[in-house]
């Protein structure tokens, strides 16, 4: 026991006695101060461990406990540069983001001696290529935006900045994005946080409304007309989107502290300086599926007839059986619907809401692209999808599982230099990106870091080209689920369109339910409510029954 105590305490008895025969010497030698010092202040420092009681390991340990504490707060620095492994893909590789700083750079972005990814490996996936590709040379892919009741369709990118507010990023990284869009001439969403004058920096903008309504407000946080149409009509604005749920943290509202809200946050909120700044969970200008479309027709009214949408991450699916519901007793069709997948998310957000809330993207959208197709109504409906979105495979992959086009928030983040620290929601961000640091913020240098975004997104294209023309197809759109082809065990591969099935035109209308989600669940859904018929419970039993799939053709399930 005695031994133990003894090393537990070395150290500090060494720096301890070092200090004392130091100042002893001093006196003789005034070089030995060199040593003094340093061992006097380690030998208070180990009084304080051993006299505070908030870490045992400090008092157990003194002055060498310290060191646990200090390697815990550079793990994740030394995690990514020594032992993260280059496939390793949580939040995103190093593959991953080699790639966007290497596009963003204009450096070579081939890679020699063959593929690291296994491709033996369950989940991998890869496109079908034609023995006859074709040549693609304008990358420069759109898809128009705005359905029979919009009166200003827009030509949209099929490639754009995701939802990133300012307050969130800097003012230096929001005028990047900003600069970056205008040069390759594609979309920057704004986020939920206004339009600052960071955002008016040339590049086309699509305006997030979200239920705290920022630079549309009354004091009461309610929606005000006037200031809508004024921002709305503003000639960078080309699209608005109604933010109903985000992956990051789909259900649940936030708070942005006082402290945060400086004089330019308050400016593009519509806010007082100083005063903690709350964001419901839901709309208090609607509560069911028909006045949210309602809503979306007066935004659409205001703003002069500029395609007018809705973001949402899926969850309950009966709720948004209730809206197309609510779409063919209404009339009212919105533009577009934005499908965030959970695994999206530039933000900070409670662990369990980043982890376990909300349906992944890929089957988020699929069943917003066969609801609107069995009702008839893709065709007038774009849609478009953003959860964890880097790459031009990423965008094929998407796009064939019934996209019309891509966000992406993180992957523009890193063209702009962010290292993925995630220190994102302590200020203490260390390339400038996601701080509202002046001091930090600086260090992001605008025009450079606008032409790596211009760069990043020009590139990208030019691989979706490549790779669409490689499928012997000449756009991107006439990409479908059976391209995609993906490994599901050791021996068996399957095409997306096996795995993800699609319905056919105006199935729901006839009644031909095809899967069980939608026979359980199409039924119970109210154009009048959120709330399905019946309870969830019964619902939930009758879905969970034991069934077998019908009107499915026997080959759907075929391996490839």
């Amino acid at each position: 026991m005695r031994i133990q105590f003894f090393s537990r305490y070395l150290v500090f008895i060494l720096v301890a006695i070092m200090a004392t025969v130091s100042f002893i010497l001093s006196f003789w030698d005034a070089s030995w101060l060199w040593a003094f010092i340093p061992s006097l202040f380690l030998t208070g420092l180990g009084i304080y461990d051993m006299r505070q009681v908030r870490h045992s390991i400090r008092r157990n340990y003194p002055i060498l406990g310290n060191l646990r504490f200090f390697f815990e707060s550079i793990r994740p620095e030394i995690r990514q540069y020594f032992i993260e492994s280059d496939t390793e893909n949580l939040p995103f590789s190093r593959l991953q983001r080699s790639i966007v700083y290497q596009r963003a750079k204009q450096q070579i972005d081939k890679r020699p001696f063959g593929t690291i990814k296994d491709v033996y490996e369950k989940d991998y996936e890869w496109i079908n290529h034609s023995m006859h590709p074709t040549h693609i040379s304008d990358f420069d892919f759109r898809t128009t935006v705005g359905g029979p009741q919009c009166a200003q369709p827009y030509s949209l990118s099929i490639f754009n900045i995701s939802a990133m507010s300012f307050g969130a990023l800097s003012a230096n990284a929001i005028s990047a994005l900003n600069r970056g869009a205008m040069m390759g001439k594609f979309a920057h969403d704004t986020g939920e946080g206004g339009i600052s004058k960071y955002h008016l920096q040339g590049g086309d903008l699509i305006w997030n409304i979200g239920s705290s309504y920022f630079g549309c407000r009354n004091e009461d946080g309610t929606f005000n007309d006037e200031k809508f149409a004024e921002k709305a009509r503003h000639p960078n604005v080309k699209m608005i989107e109604l933010k109903v749920s985000q992956g990051a943290k789909p259900g649940h509202g936030g708070i942005l502290p006082a402290k945060k809200v400086t004089a330019e946050i308050a400016e593009a909120r519509g806010i007082p300086i100083g005063i903690d700044c709350n964001s419901p969970a839901t709309h208090p200008e609607f509560d069911n599926p028909i006045g949210m479309l309602q809503f979306i027709k007066r935004m659409r009214d205001l703003s002069g007839g500029k395609p007018t949408g809705f973001k949402i991450c899926v969850g309950h699916p009966w709720e948004f059986f209730a809206i197309a519901k609510a779409m063919l007793e209404t009339g009212i069709y919105p533009d577009f619907i934005v499908v965030d997948g959970a695994e999206g998310g530039t933000g900070a957000a409670p662990v369990e809401f980043a982890d376990h809330v909300g349906a992944p993207l890929r089957e988020a959208l699929r069943l917003v692209h066969n609801t609107l197709v069995g009702v008839g109504l893709r065709k007038h409906i774009k849609i478009g999808a953003a959860g964890k979105i880097i790459s031009a495979f990423d965008i094929a992959r998407t796009l064939s599982l019934g996209a019309d086009w891509c966000n992406a928030g993180r992957g523009f983040m890193f063209a702009v230099g962010c290292i993925q620290a995630q220190a994102c929601h302590t200020d203490k961000c260390p390339t400038g990106v996601a701080t509202q640091d002046p001091s930090r913020a600086k260090a992001l240098d605008v025009d450079n870091k606008a032409s790596r975004v211009y760069n990043y997104h020009r590139n990208t294209m030019h691989a979706v080209a490549e790779l669409v023309g490689a499928a012997g197809l000449s756009h991107p759109n006439l990409l479908k689920a059976h391209h995609i082809a993906r490994r599901i065990a050791p021996t068996e591969v399957r095409l997306l369109s096996a795995i993800y099935p699609e319905l056919q035109e105006n199935d729901l209308l006839k009644g031909n339910y095809r899967f069980r989600l939608f026979e359980v669940a199409w039924p119970v859904a109210r154009a009048d409510s959120f709330e399905p018929n019946g309870t969830v419970e019964d619902l939930m039993n009758h879905m969970n029954q034991v069934y077998r799939p019908t009107n499915v053709s026997p080959t759907a399930n075929a391996s490839t």
